[in-house]
């Protein structure tokens, strides 16, 4: 099974580098709190990276990502 990962925004973006907020946006996140699911791969694992102080991470099995759909 294909690992997710759920990634919300914690902490807001404004005062940041504008290379961090163009980073939450590529991810497809908009406002504070909102969750985004995204494949656990390399170059999403790179943006968390950028991004870690704003964030929080959550690995998802794929049975679960279900659940949170419907």
């Amino acid at each position: 099974m294909a690992r997710q990962l759920e990634i919300q925004q914690r902490r807001s973006a404004i005062k940041r580098q504008q290379s961090q907020k163009l980073t939450l946006e590529a991810l497809g996140i908009k406002r504070l709190q909102q969750k985004v699911l995204h494949e656990d791969t390399p170059s999403i694992r790179g943006m968390i990276r950028k991004i870690a102080h704003l964030v929080e991470v959550r690995e998802v099995e794929e049975t679960e990502t279900k659940e949170i759909a419907v």
